[in-house]
């Protein structure tokens, strides 16, 4: 029985894992997609704006 007591914290740690996966595969997309994307490009534009007046060169990708 002790083969049991060592299975089942791998066990338990895969199923949250892909509950995980799933809910974050699942909550992609949707109504909210362009509020979010919307909120992210305006976070970019405002640390933009803050490096340029800084004087920092922009990081080339």
């Amino acid at each position: 029985m002790e083969y049991v007591a060592a299975l089942t914290p791998p066990v338990v740690m895969a199923a949250f894992f892909i509950g995980l996966v799933v809910t974050i595969i699942k909550s992609q997309g949707g109504p909210n997609k362009a509020k979010e994307d919307a909120a992210v490009d305006a976070a970019l534009a405002r640390a933009e704006s803050a490096r340029q007046a800084d004087g920092t060169p922009a990081r080339q990708v």
